[in-house]
């Protein structure tokens, strides 16, 4: 039996999802959890892959199950799993659906913030600026939806097909004080680092360092930067995943929470 697991987790002590050698990995400390409720290995699968030290507020894995338990498991895998790891619900799904295949849409949002705040560092990236240009920040993210190819803003893009990505949503926002930013971005699927250099660029924009024209000719495919400089993992989440079949809400109160009225549009 196929099951969709619903969970989310803090990036920083991990070095991404995907399971590696030698290193720590949300997808190895889920593993093997299950492996010891029921004794056997259990492989599962992600939505997709995050970097090191970067945040799912919402993310999907699948595992197949035999035979059918009887016990809670949502309250057993709660318990043995990190802190950082919390599992929301546990689906039991028809036929063969994937969890990462299957996706037709990826949201995230990076959050920055430009004062040092010690409640602040894991959960946001810390730039020490100041008089940025938020319009002409505003101005390039509203770009990205108007273009395809994002081959200029990965960092390996000749081990992909293609490069070309769906952009639906792009927006910038910053709260009252004008020292906390958001962009958020969704799409049907992301490059390699893609949202980091996207950032970076951004706040090149904002520093008066790279102009609108200049970010523009690299979705216009031009020349490829020498320097993609990608903006810190920290600050980086994965905020919502959704599926033909399956279009859960997220749970965790913290992305709510920054998402809601102290954020105004540029």
């Amino acid at each position: 039996m196929r099951y969709f697991f619903h969970i989310a987790y803090q990036g920083q002590h991990f070095s991404g999802w995907q399971r590696q050698p030698g290193v720590k990995s949300v997808q190895e400390a889920i593993e093997d959890s299950l492996s010891k409720i029921f004794k056997q290995t259990i492989p599962i699968f992600g939505c997709g892959r995050t970097d090191a030290q970067v945040h799912a507020s919402q993310f999907f894995f699948h595992a197949d199950i035999e035979p059918e338990f009887d016990f809670d498991l949502f309250f057993i895998l709660n318990k043995s799993l990190p802190h950082s790891i919390a599992v929301f619900d546990i689906i039991k799904m028809e036929g063969l659906p994937h969890a990462r295949f299957d996706a037709v849409q990826r949201k995230y949002d990076y959050f920055t913030h430009t004062y040092k705040d010690p409640f602040l560092g894991t959960q946001s990236s810390y730039y020490h600026e100041h008089n940025l240009d938020f319009k002409k920040m505003k101005q390039v993210v509203s770009l990205l939806p108007n273009y395809k190819d994002y081959r200029n803003f990965c960092t390996h893009p000749d081990k992909y097909d293609h490069t070309k990505c769906n952009v639906m949503e792009a927006d910038l926002f910053v709260n009252a004080k004008e020292n906390r930013i958001r962009f958020h971005i969704a799409s049907n699927r992301f490059l390699g680092k893609m949202i980091r250099i996207l950032m970076g660029k951004i706040l090149l924009v904002g520093k008066g360092e790279l102009s609108a024209d200049e970010f523009e000719s690299y979705l216009n495919d031009a020349e490829r930067p020498k320097i993609l400089l990608p903006a810190h993992p920290t600050g980086l989440f994965l905020s919502k995943v959704t599926y033909p079949y399956l279009n859960l809400e997220p749970k965790t109160e913290f992305l709510t929470d920054t998402q809601g009225t102290e954020w105004l549009s540029v």
